[in-house]
């Protein structure tokens, strides 16, 4: 086991900085707060930290508009503040994982502003910037994600600029050898301070079409996505031309060929695209990234034979690399609520973690998913998200899952002393860590001893998977290394059922965690949301 790398099979825990814990009394989480709880996150028996945004930013999106790509924002702290938390999670045995958004940055990024001041300044080539057709419109049909057209005009160059995102995150032209060349410096930059890996956003997104062809439009029928919603004008296009361009391969090897120099440095990416467990596939072949992940387990459909379907896709066409699996993260309604509705039932949120972390790869949880977090409801008036203002009502946007951690159950949750820059709901409250951890029948319990038993399975940490036939709701799998062969079986819905056990001498094992099946005249008896384990005997 010496000689597999950390990250295969690795639990890593998605901070969000903003509404993790609070220091020093602004409302908004901050580095020294996630230090102050590294503790508790090494507690629960995960491996590694992926800490979201702390960069120097104007927070336009929270984070993911960069103004500089080398600085912590002081709204988080310092660099000797991220010096200490490095220090700190690895005396706790927890490697550091910290985002990188390459394809986009601030418009007060200096390279920006020294960009769109004239066509011939050192940097004018740094963005994707284009002239605007006769009639004086974009150059091209491409639209943002975040609603409406993806150029805006720069009366300084009397050109358009590409944004993909909000009009304040302008594409950089990685068509540019010296924007590559800066991308990988400070890469390496935070590397040279110690990290252990990166989750990098919206990897697929660094290079657009060169000749700016228009996108061709997407039949009604077909305008399904993953991270935006149909009724969204993006679904209404094929995305061919703004992303996932053939060159960004070369770039990825480029990455990799650097953190090669830096033993056990990982990259973990984002990817959506319109295939993205094809291109998933295709970014971790040998020599690219190490790991990747999609949307695709962060959507709506809930079915054992989606979630079968989707992990076999991968399966098959991921020959070389190696997945990493999440139900919830920051930019998506938490999965409790997402999958079984309101109230969160613990019940569920229990069998869920078990899910996820006994599927093939690596797993992100997110911060709140060991408590059992259902999404929280935040009023318009309450909102921040830009996404979310602009899509009400139909789609109320991403703050529901980033309200702020529920240390204890006051009235601001232990977060802060100040006002939270979200609302904390009260049944987020009232299942607060403080509540949890005196609850011998918690999720957080449950969380923490399923996560002690997965370190003691290697076939449930590094072994092949294979899909058993099941009825709805009925979820199964076999995992598999060296001779030893585990049986997992999940009942998906909050109704008990009965199903067929499959032939074979298996022998039951006590999975601590979940609600327990168990078998009765060779047929297995699921309570709602439980789960059966056994050996092959």
């Amino acid at each position: 086991m010496s000689n597999t790398p950390w990250w295969r099979g690795a639990v890593i825990y998605q901070i969000y900085p903003r509404s993790f814990l609070d220091t020093d009394g602004d409302g908004v989480g901050d580095l020294p707060g996630i230090i102050d709880r590294l503790d508790y996150v090494a507690s629960l028996g995960v491996d590694a930290i992926w800490v979201s945004p702390f960069f120097k930013s104007p927070m336009a999106d929270f984070g993911y508009d960069i103004a500089d790509q080398r600085d912590v924002d002081p709204l988080f702290g310092t660099l000797d503040d991220f010096d200490r938390l490095l220090a700190k999670a690895h005396a706790l045995g927890l490697k550091v994982m910290i985002d990188q958004v390459f394809s986009h940055t601030s418009v007060d990024h200096a390279w920006f502003r020294e960009s769109r001041e004239s066509r011939d300044n050192p940097r004018a080539d740094w963005y994707v910037w284009a002239d605007a057709r006769e009639d004086g419109t974009p150059p091209n049909n491409w639209l943002s994600i975040f609603g409406g057209v993806a150029w805006r005009w720069e009366p300084r160059r009397r050109q358009y600029y590409l944004h993909n995102f909000l009009s304040s995150q302008p594409d950089l032209n990685f068509h540019n050898p010296a924007v590559q060349q800066a991308t990988l410096d400070y890469v390496k930059f935070w590397l040279d301070r110690g990290v252990d890996g990166f989750r990098l956003d919206s990897i697929n997104f660094c290079f657009h079409d060169a000749q700016l062809r228009d996108n061709p439009a997407k039949p009604e029928s077909e305008r399904v996505g993953r991270g935006f919603s149909p009724d969204n004008p993006y679904a209404f296009q094929y995305h061919y031309y703004n992303n996932t361009r053939p060159e960004n391969i070369g770039f990825l090897e480029r990455l990799r060929a650097l953190l090669d120099r830096y033993p056990g440095a990982v990259t973990l990416g984002e990817i959506s695209s319109e295939d993205s467990l094809a291109t998933t596939a295709e970014y971790t072949a040998p020599g690219r990234l190490h790991m990747g992940y999609s949307f695709e387990l962060l959507v709506d459909d809930y079915s054992a034979g989606y979630i079968r379907s989707t992990v076999e896709k991968l399966e098959a066409t991921m020959l070389d690399g190696w997945p990493c699996w999440a139900v919830s993260n920051h930019d998506v309604q938490r999965a409790v609520t997402r999958w079984g509705g309101a109230p969160a039932d613990p019940a569920m949120a229990k069998m869920l973690a078990a899910l996820v972390c006994s599927l093939r790869g690596s797993v992100c949880i997110y911060q709140g998913e060991e408590l059992g977090l259902g999404e929280a409801e935040v009023p318009f008036e309450a909102l921040q998200d830009p996404y979310g203002i602009t899509f009400w009502p139909n789609f109320k946007g991403r703050d529901g899952c980033r309200t702020p951690m529920p240390w204890t159950g006051a009235e601001r949750s232990g977060f802060s002393s100040g006002k939270p820059w979200l609302p904390i709901p009260a049944e987020h409250r009232a299942s607060s860590v403080q509540a949890q951890e005196v609850d011998e029948g918690s999720v957080l319990h449950a969380f923490r001893a399923f996560m002690a038993w997965r370190r003691t399975q290697p076939a449930l940490v590094r072994g092949d998977i294979r899909f058993l036939d099941s009825a709805e709701p009925v979820l199964m799998f076999e995992r598999s290394l060296k001779g030893e062969t585990l049986l997992l079986a999940f009942n998906l819905s909050a109704a008990p059922v009965r199903h067929a056990l499959p032939t074979g001498a298996w022998q039951a094992l006590e999975l601590p965690g979940p609600v327990a099946g168990q078998v009765e005249d060779a047929e297995l008896v699921l309570p709602a949301h439980a789960v059966y384990c056994a050996r092959r005997g």
